[in-house]
């Protein structure tokens, strides 16, 4: 919707579902690099404006585990709109990924003053469509008509961080593999040391035969190298498991 030369787009984290990836250009179209918390592509972001965004960033992933992104670009070409852009954006870059969509995109777009915020699925629930409309027109509108980006930015980021600060991302599933991988390695350890307790024991290993004979330990040391040796093979074929 224009409104005085200013574009304002909501684009929310059903982006991620494969289906609407078909309205996009076909292929990959270049996209810019990430240059941390703030990416001004577009070079309209003072410096103070760009410390104070990517504090404010940087002190709410520290403090939820939600990861907010800002970025600017003159251009959402080859695009057809620049909530598009910022979908394309957002998977690209994997924003909120490895936070389990925690993610935030904060897409300015200087030519047509243009922006749009891209939410993750997982902060759908406090980052409505109606807190991100409200953001826009009261922070990102006014600032932007007026050519102040690096204040719109700032303060719509202030404002979005403040719906998400009681957010606590969940801790990532390869930490509960890795206490996982802990659990198996003294399990597989406690196994090891009772077969060796086991292989030492000639009564309970060779209760007939040789040991009445009195024949074991004649040439039992061979058999004990051998029968390591198979323990080695054992525990290769248990952790291919």
């Amino acid at each position: 919707m224009r409104r005085n030369g200013f574009g304002w787009a909501i684009a929310l984290s059903l982006v991620l579902a494969p289906g609407l990836a078909n309205g996009l250009p076909q292929g990959k179209p270049q996209l810019p690099e990430p240059l941390g918390y703030v990416s001004d592509h577009a070079g309209v972001v003072e410096i103070d404006w760009k410390a104070r965004v990517r504090s404010v960033c940087q002190d709410l992933e520290r403090k939820t585990g939600a990861e907010m992104v800002v970025v600017t670009v003159n251009t959402f070409a080859p695009y057809a709109t620049a909530k598009d852009y910022a979908e394309a954006l957002y998977q690209r870059w994997g924003i909120g990924t490895a936070q389990q969509e925690h993610g935030i995109l904060v897409l300015a777009v200087a030519d047509g003053r243009q922006a749009t915020v891209t939410v993750g699925r997982s902060l759908l629930a406090v980052v409505s469509p109606q807190v991100v409309e409200d953001v826009g027109k009261k922070y990102l509108e006014p600032a932007f008509r007026g050519g102040r980006y690096g204040e719109g930015l700032y303060r719509a980021t202030v404002a979005l961080a403040s719906v998400v600060q009681d957010i606590r991302v969940v801790e990532p599933h390869r930490s509960r593999l890795k206490g996982l991988g802990v659990v198996l390695t003294l399990f597989t350890s406690f196994g090891a040391l009772w077969f060796l307790w086991w292989i030492s024991r000639p009564d309970l290993r060779h209760p007939f035969g040789r040991i009445h004979k009195g024949e074991f330990w004649g040439s039992g040391q061979g058999g004990f190298g051998g029968n390591f040796g198979g323990f080695g093979g054992g525990m290769g074929g248990e952790s291919l498991k």
